[in-house]
């Protein structure tokens, strides 16, 4: 990688190529290997427009102490998710700076700041028991710098809870309808909103749920239109959903 990099800041000294090509040249640069166990992609970001994220669970804490160390001297977000609190004190321990969301098991070198992308991303869950995911899903788009709105335990149970905020749904650029159970609530969503609805199934349920896959195949099969559906309890990818939307539109708006 750094060979690649020289060779081509030479060529922009040299004039051989303008700065605009140069930028291209390197969404597609080499990834950038780490002993034997990690191939770390540091142009994401610079290619999609959000950084590489480590998945936590299933490595050592040693491993992720490592990716964290490579990955920090980029500027940008670096986060972990579902990252345990116990394992989380051992990254603590060689990472001293490093924060800890426990409700959504991510950690990240940077707490939420200020928005500074455009757009509104909106967060439901049908049940107290679907916050986990669904804080996933809202710290994630927190950290890549978006504005999250938060509404937790309006289920079509009590289906007045979610018709007392309407305003919520009414407001969202996009949502995301975190269910799981019979996983109806995206399909009511997506029923009185003019946005786009990601919807989540999650884990949560008596056995004829299945882990998830009843709300997964109900959201699947959801008569309402202008649903998207993502796998079950990935509260992460669903917040990278919404965000490429909203970036989506800032670029076709220019």
């Amino acid at each position: 990688m750094t060979d690649s990099l020289k060779k081509l800041l030479q060529a922009i000294a040299d004039g051989e190529i303008s700065p605009e090509i140069a930028l291209d040249k390197l969404k597609d640069l080499p990834f950038e290997t780490l002993e034997e166990f990690a191939k770390i992609d540091r142009h994401r970001q610079l290619r999609t427009g959000f950084p590489e994220v480590i998945w936590g669970a299933d490595k050592t804490p040693e491993q992720i102490t490592k990716i964290i160390n490579l990955m920090r001297q980029d500027d940008g977000v670096v986060m972990a998710t579902r990252i345990e609190a116990e394992v989380y004190q051992q990254l603590k321990q060689t990472i001293p700076d490093l924060m800890y969301y426990p409700t959504a098991r991510i950690c990240a070198l940077s707490a939420p700041k200020t928005p500074s992308q455009i757009g509104k991303i909106s967060i439901l869950t049908a049940g107290t028991a679907d916050i986990p995911v669904a804080e996933e899903a809202a710290v994630t788009g927190e950290l890549c710098g978006f504005a999250v709105t938060r509404l937790w335990d309006v289920g079509v149970a009590g289906i007045h809870r979610l018709l007392s905020n309407r305003d919520v749904v009414y407001n969202a650029d996009v949502l995301i309808v975190v269910a799981g159970m019979e996983g109806a609530l995206p399909s009511v969503v997506a029923g009185m909103a003019d946005c786009p609805v990601i919807a989540v199934p999650t884990s949560v349920g008596y056995g004829a749920s299945f882990s998830g896959v009843a709300p997964l195949l109900t959201m699947l099969n959801s008569c309402a239109a202008g649903i998207g559906v993502v796998n079950i309890d990935n509260g992460f990818g669903a917040a990278i959903l919404a965000g490429q939307i909203l970036r989506t539109a800032k670029k076709i708006s220019r």
